[in-house]
């Protein structure tokens, strides 16, 4: 028997449950339970999970969350690459790391750890994330994760585990990071919250740092802003020496700036190309302009910006995929370390990750600088649209939820450029935050003509998560619809 009805469950989000712990209605071991007995349910038709602590089950405190946490007692999902959790297993998504255990328990986990979160298992990521179709295969087996709204659809990725999970009211939260829109793609796909924060703002692995890997960033996915919120006042903790350049504390709490509107804010607004061959899909950009009128409903002023005011498209993607290739270099240290030979790293990458590692031999060190002046100058064009405007309206993804295991996936036996140039495409409007460390939000915006959900985008200049939160909020507030929708599959229509 669960503590509550899937119906009751459903309601709550991650501040409500936490409440009801607090108040002595609920236990941390009840709360951690009934997320068991949802991913029992559902599951075997998502393949959202990989795995579940059974000591957690058994014990919620068995990693010490704080009971002084805001959120103590939630139950929540690591996903399976990045930040980890000491003594546990870390695929991340790759036969070539399967059965890592890991040897500390990284910054940001020890953030979830204070705001009281219970992980009480590990979410689905495509190998090394490096898409947004979540879709793994060891020895032979393929497994893909499906998304709720529909079972043939992908929902979306490198965070697609964790999306699913939350959108199926699995939990309330879950776990993400965010290289290319990792986290804001699969909120866009599932119809959550997911936010970017700047770079710096969130404390990076042990083992990395800004100057190593200056795109990815943690966080979560949530079906209400305010729990996003409440994670971010305990994730912005970042240890002395454990960022490249210390960006310090925000100035504070985001749960009480959301209390409040935002003072009206001059929103520059952008369906385009972004430097990239095709256009936007039609209802995506619609959804956009319909998010626009809202907001100057709200006060706000919004105005098209042409694309060759934001900055050179060019040199920004010069930069990023050069990152974004050149990077997979560092299998072969990898495979090093575990005295693995190319013929054998073959076997363990998907077909597109090893083309990645191939094609990383195309850049030398005089790329690299290169690389590093565009970003210079992407970074300072960035900051100059956002001294004119105080926030960036946009879509998320260029392009409708697409098939799982479809053309974005890793599993794919084709030439690398199109298969870049294709998540390039798509990702058009979420990779730049990345290459310039700036933060974004994905806002639900209701859905398209298939009954998918659509996202839409927020981005604000370096260190606006608050403004961006309360934008979030405020639309919320004005279209409560689009928010928290029930999935075909979830765990209240579960057989």
């Amino acid at each position: 028997m669960t503590a509550m009805s899937w119906d009751e469950w459903a309601k709550h989000d991650a501040v409500s449950l936490a409440g009801l712990v607090r108040a002595g209605q609920l236990t941390a071991c009840e709360l951690a339970a009934q997320a068991a007995a949802g991913v029992a349910r559902l599951n075997p038709k998502l393949q959202a999970v990989i795995e579940l602590f059974a000591d957690v089950q058994a014990d919620p405190d068995h990693d010490a969350p704080a009971r002084s946490g805001a959120l103590y007692g939630v139950p929540m999902l690591l996903k399976d690459l990045g930040s980890g959790l000491r003594g546990r297993v870390q695929d991340s998504g790759s036969a070539f790391m399967r059965g890592t255990r890991l040897l500390a328990t990284d910054p940001s986990i020890q953030n979830f750890l204070r705001t009281g979160l219970v992980p009480l298992g590990r979410s689905a990521t495509p190998e090394f994330g490096m898409t947004f179709d979540t879709v793994t295969g060891y020895d032979g087996s393929v497994t893909v994760t499906r998304s709720p709204w529909d079972l043939e659809r992908t929902p979306g990725g490198s965070s697609g585990g964790s999306a699913a999970a939350v959108a199926a009211g699995i939990l309330p939260l879950s776990m993400s990071s965010d290289g290319g829109g990792s986290t804001r793609i699969p909120a866009s796909f599932c119809g959550l919250v997911g936010l970017k924060a700047s770079r710096g703002r969130v404390p990076q692995p042990l083992a990395r740092n800004e100057y190593v890997t200056r795109i990815s960033i943690d966080g979560v996915v949530s079906r209400s802003v305010r729990d996003t919120a409440a994670v971010y006042d305990y994730l912005t903790s970042v240890p002395t020496g454990g960022s490249f350049i210390r960006m310090g504390p925000p100035v504070g709490s985001y749960c009480d700036a959301i209390q409040t509107d935002p003072n009206p804010q001059r929103i520059g607004l952008s369906t385009g190309r972004w430097g990239r061959g095709v256009d936007t899909d039609a209802q995506v950009a619609a959804r956009v302009r319909q998010v626009g009128t809202l907001l100057e409903s709200l006060g706000h002023v919004v105005e098209e910006v042409p694309d060759d005011a934001i900055c050179d498209w060019e040199a920004l993607w010069s930069a990023y995929i050069a990152q974004w290739i050149g990077s997979r270099a560092t299998f072969a240290m990898m495979a090093r370390d575990r005295g693995i030979g190319n013929q054998a790293l073959q076997t363990l990458l998907t077909p597109m990750s090893w083309r990645h590692y191939l094609a990383a031999e195309r850049y030398d060190k005089f790329d690299m600088f290169r690389m590093m002046n565009a970003n210079n100058t992407v970074t300072r064009q960035w900051g100059a649209l956002f001294d004119q405007y105080d926030a960036l309206l946009t879509p998320t993804l260029a392009i409708r939820v697409p098939t799982a295991n479809g053309p974005y996936s890793l599993l794919r036996d084709e030439a690398l450029d199109p298969w870049i140039g294709r998540l390039a495409d798509a990702c058009r409007f979420t990779m730049p935050a990345n290459e310039t460390g700036h933060p974004g939000i994905n806002v639900p915006a209701g859905f398209d003509s298939d009954g998918l959900p659509i996202g839409v985008q927020l981005q604000g200049s370096f260190g606006a998560e608050a403004l961006l939160l309360q934008l979030a909020a405020q639309v919320e507030r004005a279209r409560p619809d689009w928010f928290g929708c029930v999935p075909p599959v979830h765990v209240t229509t579960a057989d």
